[in-house]
């Protein structure tokens, strides 16, 4: 998928360092690895797995003394999680945090900063202010709304471009006498870059689940393993409404990142692809673990979109009719929840393939719409999500 968080504790680094601030944390993923922190009286202890609203859920523990730092760890473990980011711990007024984030979209870059940050800012949610980078922004003001220097903020703005970062948020953050703390911070950023970018790559990060993953996953991963194509799956919200069965190559990027720029990033329940040219058993069993997980959400509207662009050698017939095999196995009870399911593909025998799909689909009551490559990916996405937005 291309927007993928980084570790905090990557994030902090990054950034921490482009505004010329040090920076002291530990990343730790086993509890005995508490043993290399040192030089503090306390200290913060929190999951560093892309989980939002940690604070709420339990998963930050304040004012840790040396001595229970394993002990900490462990109690986190203990909820299935594996990766943890150690800091010292910073005492400080509520009041004084402060909020800032740059986003990247169609409409270009953007600064939002707000004086009432912290874990409440969605409930400050009118205080935040936007400002468009578009050259035409004046620096001295935004140094004065957000108490960053001028350079430091272009500094900012500058590594957000030069890294590839799609979203970056600094929340809360704190402006004394001494400078700038950062107390917490997040970063998307799109995976292809990894293997370009200095900054960071595919060891920072992080899946906001679970060691465990679910049955299906586990499943695919089988799969994938003892077959010469490709599968691949990861739950991404198992109560999400918009569920992805993709063909391999850049179409799958585009289409994750095209349900995130209609701004349904949110419901996005899975990602992942096949592709190698799969025999029709292997697209059914493929098939059916996204079925399974589209029928245990509980979503009340819910689409599945099998999309992918023009095949050069997968047989189109072939794979759909693993998929038709799968329908039929599940259609029935697909029906009943309502689903509706959009198909937009092309390639060797696109004419057998898309004809049997669009008859299999209107059987089972589940035809959203059915499309040829006469219809751009884009188009066809659209229209399929049209309903949830």
């Amino acid at each position: 998928m291309p927007r993928r968080k980084l570790s905090e504790y990557r994030s902090k680094k990054l950034v921490n360092d482009v505004l010329s601030v040090p920076y002291e944390g530990w990343s730790v993923v086993l509890a005995r690895e508490t043993d290399k922190v040192k030089g503090y009286d306390s200290y913060v202890v929190k999951v560093d797995q892309a989980v939002k609203g940690r604070f709420k859920k339990g998963l930050v523990l304040l004012d840790i003394k040396q001595a229970d730092l394993s002990k900490a760890v462990k109690e986190l473990e203990e909820k299935g999680y594996s990766s943890f980011l150690i800091e010292p711990y910073v005492t400080h007024e509520q009041t004084t945090e402060r909020y800032l984030a740059i986003t990247h979209d169609r409409s270009g870059y953007s600064l939002l900063c707000s004086s009432k940050g912290g874990v409440d800012i969605e409930q400050n949610a009118a205080s935040i202010e936007k400002h468009p980078l578009d050259g035409k922004q004046d620096w001295n003001v935004l140094a004065d709304k957000t108490g960053i220097a001028r350079e430091q903020l272009q500094r900012l703005v500058q590594a957000f471009k030069d890294n590839f970062f799609v979203f970056l948020e600094i929340n809360p953050y704190l402006v004394t006498a001494g400078g700038i703390t950062v107390l917490d911070c997040a970063i998307e950023v799109d995976d292809a870059a990894a293997y370009f970018v200095g900054g960071w790559n595919e060891d920072d990060i992080r899946n906001p689940q679970v060691t465990a993953k679910r049955s299906e996953e586990e499943e695919v991963k089988r799969l994938d393993a003892n077959s010469p194509a490709s599968f691949n799956l990861s739950v991404l919200n198992p109560d999400g409404s918009v569920f992805l069965l993709l063909s391999g190559g850049g179409a799958s990027v585009v289409i994750a990142d095209e349900v995130h720029n209609l701004g349904l990033g949110k419901e996005l329940a899975n990602y992942g692809e096949y592709s190698g040219n799969p025999n029709t058993e292997e697209t059914f069993i493929y098939t059916s673990q996204v079925l399974k997980l589209m029928l245990a959400s509980r979503a009340k509207n819910k689409v599945l979109f099998v999309g992918g662009a023009v095949a050069n050698f997968t047989d189109i017939a072939n794979t759909f009719a693993g998929i038709i095999q799968a329908l039929d196995v599940y259609g029935e009870e697909l029906a009943r929840q309502g689903v509706k399911i959009y198909v937009r593909r092309g390639g060797p025998r696109q004419e057998i393939g898309l004809a049997k799909i669009e008859a299999a689909l209107k059987k089972h009551g589940l035809l959203g719409g059915v499309y040829s490559p006469k219809t751009s990916i884009s188009e066809a996405l659209h229209t399929a999500l049209k309903g949830l937005k």
